[in-house]
């Protein structure tokens, strides 16, 4: 019995392989930008688990990039230290003193985490933020939530050295200022900024939600950017992802081939994207 289980087990897994076949073919040399972030981040097994889809994807010839957030970890820091948030609708303003905590989190151990856990795995990474080499230049984003800006110049080269050397960027998503002050970025926006710039052929948006869902309140698996225009006018789309797909729209218009948001909580999310015919997430085109 034992051993009829395990000759089915190795059935199935020669079949999947056969079927990845084309996928692998197809996104050999293409550059994926996967946004890590949400309750993955706070889980060890989690977090080994992604780190083994990125050496995967870097050993079958992907060129990713990962781009981090890092909520939790600085809310939590934040109460450590005492440092107490004011809140402009609904949203943190980062003053002098939260920047520093800020940076400090997501520059430090967020990031530092997870290039060693893609090591581990047998990867190359190498962490960064974007005020390495100038990456992302940023405004504020709004005077009234401090030092929260908005990438307006992303310079790749950095990244586009280390994907000549197989090695994996992980981007903490900071950046710097005009005069070298450095500028909180959401986690999105800094993933949509730096997949334009690349032009890249993927942008994955992992996060706590299975996808865009459409006016029945069905998930949908494919779209459009007229699409998500539509659905953000009606009010189909609404609350935490319009942010999303206002990042989709932006990375697309940049020259971002495809965006996917899907559910980092599916187990091996970016690589059932990537690699069989229906993937866990919502993917949006031009159009």
């Amino acid at each position: 019995m034992r051993k009829l289980s395990m000759n089915r087990d190795w059935i199935a897994t020669a079949r999947t392989l056969n079927e990845a076949l084309p996928y692998l073919q197809r996104y050999k040399g293409a550059t994926v930008v996967v946004k890590f972030g949400g309750n993955a981040m706070g889980d060890d097994e989690a977090m080994a688990s992604f780190a083994r889809d990125i050496v995967l994807m870097r050993m079958v010839g992907v060129n990713p990039v990962v781009v981090h957030g890092g909520g939790p970890m600085i809310n939590d820091m934040l109460k450590k230290l005492g440092v107490e948030s004011e809140w402009v609708g609904g949203k943190r303003v980062t003053d002098a003193a939260t920047v520093e905590v800020v940076e400090m989190v997501l520059s430090g151990p967020v990031n530092a985490r997870i290039v060693a856990a893609i090591n581990q795995e047998g990867g190359r990474a190498v962490g960064l933020s974007g005020k390495d080499a100038n990456l992302m230049v940023c405004e504020p984003t709004d005077a009234k939530l401090g030092f929260v800006g908005t990438p307006v110049e992303v310079d790749p080269f950095v990244i586009r050295r280390l994907m000549e050397s197989e090695t994996i960027p992980v981007i903490a998503p900071i950046g710097v200022g005009r005069e070298g002050e450095s500028y909180n970025i959401n986690g999105d926006t800094a993933a949509g900024a730096i997949a334009a710039a690349l032009k890249a052929d993927r942008l994955l948006l992992m996060t706590d939600v299975q996808g865009v869902k459409g006016p029945d309140g069905n998930f949908v698996t494919e779209l459009t950017s007229s699409t998500i225009k539509d659905w953000t006018a009606d009010g189909t789309i609404a609350g935490g992802m319009i942010p999303k797909t206002e990042t989709a729209l932006k990375a697309l218009e940049g020259g971002c081939r495809a965006v996917v948001i899907l559910d980092g909580r599916v187990p091996n999310a970016a690589l059932l994207e990537l690699y069989t015919e229906q993937g866990p997430g919502s993917i949006i085109r031009l159009g």
